[in-house]
């Protein structure tokens, strides 16, 4: 598989987004009444969690 190479502009822009969208992300699994798909929900928080975190270490 390929690695995707950012510069630190474009690893800040993503770092910007992800954060922007998590809160939403949030709210929706909050509001959500579909189980699997709410798991499916938190499934992705987790993910853009920790991909946040190894962004910016």
């Amino acid at each position: 598989m390929d690695k995707l190479h950012l510069s630190e502009k474009e690893e800040g822009e993503l770092i910007t987004i992800l954060e922007r969208y998590l809160p939403d992300l949030k709210h929706e699994i909050a509001n959500t009444d579909r189980k699997e798909f709410r798991k499916e929900l938190q499934e992705r928080e987790v993910f853009m969690a920790e991909l946040i975190t190894r962004l910016k270490h």
